[in-house]
């Protein structure tokens, strides 16, 4: 897609950006599109109630070859792999956005929805977990499989399943599995006590197997290296497992376990400024301070405070508030890495949402370095980042995709980028998927809705390109943590008690219904402009970089006859900075390249951004009626 069409395309956005702007956005149906995602990853014999209609049965056969029933799991992102340590960190953070907010989640219809999305990756972690010492960590090669673009419904790469044992070690993909399968066990402590029982007896084996045949998984399923290669180590999983099986059996050993390595193993240690699957140890900290508020730090107070004092230099970094701050984009939106930054963003808003409740429910601030920031700020931060998530940002683009009008079309996923296996059956050869739908121009013939892409690069921008997969391929642990956010946001700024232990609702039928169109307010009253074509700008977001505000406005222009709307040109004048959405013809500015005309009672929008704070003058100079 060239840069006139992809800048163009933002236009699609404002028709929703601007009534969301100021009436706020729509976090029931945002929470419905980010759950529903889950179903599209899903791998192994699809259940009769699959609402993704456009995926299939895939990977029937995943194991065989090994003797074992490796069928089911999640494809992490737009391959066809399954890899065991980002699919395990998925399951963990859906569970704690469940402990937490599991309320929120019920009283919104999605609990049952948020529990299949964990029961279907635990099914699976329990048929990987054939014997105590045994865990199947990848089914797939990488390599193989990246050198294919397939629908995963008739994959026809390598399907072979590596696995750790006591002679090929790995304490970080086991010690990761049992903080999933422990969590879990909460979750489904009152609706299924068998099954969760049985998540538990796993989630003990694991942490046991982890903890005494310590080792790095990817040194023994080395085909992992290039894909998931654990950086941090082990430690943190470790710690990270222990948590969240104290959580799970209030057993003092993992009590202990916490208290007695939490300074040999980083836990009181390492001030992060990121969480996610390979870096555990913010959110282990989290954890830990949660144990200390509730009074159960015991003789481990001491040691529990300095992994509070970590999680709280996380927080107090996130907002600015820290002498180790992390880095933003102009638009505001913390930014780690160029490839899959928004994994960063999704758990970084999770972390502080959770933080300012516990905070709230502790009644009292945070303490930095550089000033102190009340609970409320702190989810004003989440909530910031994930209204930047849906658009509002300098692109004016949603980057989940199906939310808003201006989302990402062309995502770097072979599922929804190839026809439906649903409609033709058609095989699609190794190779000649790259040649016939990686290659196309157009739009995913399958809307992978409620997928988060990658994102924007360090200064905002973003170029819808399926080749581009740093920035539009998705993640399932893109997804799991904003879930919680999600939910969280729903219920407004009202603080409530965070710090009893957790009970998970026992979950009512799901009932499917079609998501909440978001309800339109009015426009300001439109400027001067030549009946009949009303002109209605507002400015939807602000924003200092280096000292200097700048000002986004967004332009609507709509037709108000009975004819179509042809030969449009719009003078525009005091513009200080750069438009999208219109195309520029000489002096003035015409249709954007994707449409030729407008219908009677339409309207299209574009957006530019400058430093003043009127905006520009906008004129309609020349059009037909025909």
């Amino acid at each position: 897609m060239g840069s006139t069409t992809t800048i163009s395309i933002l236009v699609l956005l404002l028709l929703g950006l601007v009534q969301l702007t100021v009436s706020g956005h729509d976090y029931k149906q945002a929470l419905s599109k980010s759950i529903l995602f889950f179903e599209a990853q899903r791998s192994g014999h699809l259940p009769p109630n699959q609402r993704v209609s456009w995926r299939s049965h895939s990977g029937l056969y995943d194991g065989k070859s090994s003797g074992v029933d490796l069928v089911g799991g999640y494809y992490d992102a737009g391959d066809n792999v399954k890899f065991g340590l980002p699919m395990a960190f998925t399951v963990t953070t859906i569970c704690w956005s469940i402990i937490e907010y599991g309320g929120q989640l019920e009283s919104n219809g999605e609990l049952g929805h948020a529990i299949d999305a964990v029961k279907w990756g635990t099914d699976y972690f329990i048929k990987a977990h054939p014997e105590p010492n045994v865990l199947y960590g990848e089914v797939g090669d990488g390599k193989s499989d990246h050198y294919c673009w397939q629908r995963p419904e008739e994959m026809t790469t390598d399907r072979k399943a590596y696995k750790i044992d006591r002679n090929n070690s790995g304490s970080d993909l086991a010690g990761e599995t049992a903080a999933a399968m422990a969590a879990a066990s909460i979750v489904f402590r009152r609706s299924d006590r068998a099954y969760s029982a049985e998540l538990l007896r796993h989630a003990r084996q694991l942490f046991e197997f982890a903890d005494k045949y310590r080792g790095k998984y990817d040194s023994s399923i080395t085909v992992a290296q290039k894909y998931y290669r654990s950086v941090s180590g082990y430690n943190d999983e470790l710690l990270w497992a222990a948590a969240w099986l104290y959580q799970a059996t209030n057993d003092k050993y993992y009590l202990d376990y916490l208290g007695k390595n939490g300074d040999s193993m980083g836990g009181t240690g390492w001030s992060m400024t990121e969480f996610g699957w390979d870096v555990k140890y913010a959110g282990v900290q989290t954890l830990v301070a949660k144990v200390l508020m509730q009074g159960k730090g015991g003789e481990h107070t001491a040691v529990f405070e300095r992994y509070q004092q970590k999680a709280e230099q996380f927080m107090c970094s996130l907002l600015g508030k820290s002498t180790k701050n992390i880095k933003k984009t102009p638009g505001g939106l913390i930014f780690r890495q160029s490839w899959n930054n928004m994994q960063f963003v999704t758990s970084a808003s999770f972390l502080a949402a959770v933080y300012s409740d516990y905070l709230s429910s502790s009644k009292r601030d945070l303490r930095c370095s550089q000033g102190n920031i009340s609970p409320s700020q702190l989810l004003d931060f989440s909530k910031s980042q994930v209204n930047y998530i849906l658009g509002d940002n300098p692109r004016a683009t949603s980057y989940m995709v199906g939310y808003g009008e201006n989302y990402p079309r062309q995502v770097h996923h072979r599922g929804s980028s190839i026809v439906s296996f649903n409609v033709d059956q058609k095989f699609v050869t190794c190779r000649g998927g790259y040649a016939t739908w990686f290659s196309r121009k157009g739009s995913d013939p399958n809307v992978l809705t409620g997928a988060i892409v990658g994102g924007p690069d360090a200064y905002d921008n973003f170029a819808d390109q399926r080749d581009n997969y740093e920035q539009t391929e998705p993640a399932t642990y893109n997804n799991a943590p904003l879930l919680g956010v999600l939910a969280r946001l729903i219920s407004g700024s009202t603080g409530f008690d965070q710090l009893l232990p957790g009970v998970s609702p026992t979950p009512s039928p799901v009932i499917n219904k079609p998501a909440p169109v978001p309800k339109k307010k009015p426009t300001t009253p439109p400027v001067s402009s030549p009946i009949p074509i009303t002109i209605s700008q507002k400015m939807t977001l602000s924003w200092k970089n280096e000292g200097k505000v700048y000002y986004r406005y967004s332009t609507r222009l709509t037709n108000i006859s009975t004819k179509t709307l042809k030969k449009l040109k719009i003078s525009i004048t005091k513009l200080y900075g750069p438009i999208w959405g219109v195309t520029k013809t000489g002096t003035s500015f015409s249709f954007p390249s994707w449409m030729q005309s407008l219908p009677a009672g339409k309207s299209m929008e574009f957006v530019y951004i400058h430093s003043a704070a009127s905006p520009a003058d906008v004129l309609v100079s020349n059009y037909s009626l025909e």
